[in-house]
């Protein structure tokens, strides 16, 4: 059983000297409560929580590459990592101006308060309640009492509650702490998903402009052809048939960006406005992706370390249920004047004063302290498998983010070689449509060059999205964005 040296000196310093003043069988009692309450600090009931020694945290990461912790991608704040200026100023506003981070701000103010209260709950409690009254009997002149008392009560508590009631509170004001992180953390890596999917479509949307003015380009090739009888009505129907499709396109793409802008607005606390934005080419992924040692990185993430708070704050309604086995301390006295029904009003009438020392040993309790210290116990062992289970998550979504990046990473290579050999493949059929040098090459030809490299270079635009969009993942499953350290 681990000892708390500080208590123990503050039962010497503060409390004994209280006692002592007592005189004849007072001292006694005094030295006698004073060696019981020494006797049960040695009991564990003033020990602070450590991690258990049972949580493995080895290999969570599963294949992801190991590096240096101070160096990797999770330490990164979120100004290092997005270095795009307009995002930036975006997530500032984030942050100052969204309701939820602004709810949260008031609840950490909140959890303050009571640990106010927890820690004054070591000192004295003062009461002044003054009395008046009037007696007459057979309407005689009546008698006036008062009595003018004030009064202080310093409970000591049960071994260990009001400290374990005060390291609770602590555990509480840092949950509701990591709880503003963890909106953060999602607050900011929404606002860059946001950010960089508008920077997509409105690539996806200058490429398909300039296809939709290729197609009515060739829709007057085709026209001019037929005239020249060297093509036909039904070439010309299907040329504005897929013009057609891609300006039907177009105004999807317009509708998806206003949603997105709204979106992002709701986000940063702002009325439905244009968002100004840069490309997607404004993205510049760290060089080096390194996701350092497991334990370390994972203790950034928010909801990591909201399920460990959890265990502590289980551990210490542990050690409080241990402690309602044992006595209680209070002290209590009273200070005041009285005329206590005599002639005399003016004040001071009869000085009065009192004081009590009390303590209550629970000794049967209908099975109810046994009960609270099982439950409190079990709860305790939830909050473990719980943690162990945030440990378990956090490290497979770091490989999921990780393989996500590296597969489209490795897709990038091919789907730029596949749209260079498609401009190829429309430059070329274009040329022998419009010449008639092969007699094999007709609008069907041209038609499919021409949509197989739109579908490509909307692709290749999408997977730049999915590469920017899963290192954003993969830096948040680090924990990476939710440090609390941000200038508002």
């Amino acid at each position: 059983m681990n000892t708390n040296h500080n208590t123990n000196h503050s039962l010497h310093r503060y409390i004994l000297p209280s006692l002592t003043k007592w005189s004849g069988r007072g001292r006694g009692v005094g030295l006698l409560l004073l060696l019981t309450c020494f006797l049960f600090t040695s009991c564990g009931l003033y020990t602070s929580y450590e991690r258990p020694s049972d949580i493995q945290t080895d290999g969570l990461y599963g294949t992801a590459q190991q590096g240096n912790t101070e160096q990797g991608l999770g330490a990164k704040a979120w100004r290092e990592f997005f270095t795009d200026p307009v995002l930036q100023q975006l997530i500032e506003r984030g942050l100052c101006q969204n309701l939820s981070m602004r709810q949260l701000d008031l609840q950490i103010q909140e959890t303050q308060e009571y640990l106010k209260c927890s820690k004054l709950a070591y000192i004295p409690s003062l009461a002044f309640a003054p009395q008046g009254q009037l007696s007459s009997m057979d309407w005689n002149k009546p008698l006036k009492f008062y009595t003018v008392p004030l009064s202080a009560s310093w409970q000591i508590g049960s071994l260990g509650t009001l400290r374990n009631a005060k390291k609770s509170a602590e555990v509480t004001v840092e949950q509701t702490r990591v709880a503003r992180q963890a909106v953060q953390q999602a607050l900011v890596a929404n606002i860059a998903n946001i950010y960089y999917s508008l920077c997509m479509l409105d690539a996806q949307l200058a490429v398909s402009e300039q296809t939709a003015q290729n197609w009515r380009e060739s829709v007057d090739l085709t026209r001019k052809l037929m005239e020249a009888g060297r093509s036909n009505k039904a070439a010309v129907a299907q040329s504005e048939a897929n013009c057609l499709s891609v300006e039907a396109n177009l105004l999807d793409l317009r509708e998806a960006i206003i949603e997105a802008e709204n979106a992002l607005c709701t986000l940063i606390g702002e009325a439905p406005h244009h968002i100004e934005r840069s490309s997607l080419s404004s993205f510049q992924a760290p060089a080096a992706i390194e996701t350092g040692v497991p334990m370390a990185l994972l203790q950034n993430r928010p909801d990591v370390r909201q399920a460990e708070l959890n265990l502590a704050s289980k551990f210490y309604a542990v050690n409080s249920a241990k402690a309602a086995f044992y006595p209680a301390l209070t002290i209590s006295g009273t200070l005041g004047f009285t005329n206590n029904g005599s002639s005399v009003e003016l004040n001071p009438g009869k000085w009065i004063w009192n004081a009590l020392g009390q303590l209550a040993q629970p000794i049967f309790q209908n099975g109810r302290l046994r009960a609270q210290k099982r439950v409190a116990e079990m709860q305790q062992e939830e909050a473990k498998m719980a943690f162990e289970h945030a440990l378990i998550s956090a490290g497979n979504e770091v490989n999921t983010a990780l393989v996500k990046l590296q597969t489209a990473d490795a897709k990038k290579s091919y789907i730029d070689q596949q749209v260079v050999a498609l401009g190829d493949a429309v430059d070329a059929t274009t040329a022998l449509y419009r010449d008639n040098v092969s007699r094999s090459v007709n609008y069907l030809n041209v038609l499919t060059a021409q949509t197989g490299l739109l579908s490509a270079q909307l692709g290749q635009l999408s997977n730049q999205y999915a590469i920017i969009s899963a290192t954003i993942e993969l830096y948040q499953a680090l924990g990476g964005g939710s440090m609390m350290n941000i200038e508002h």
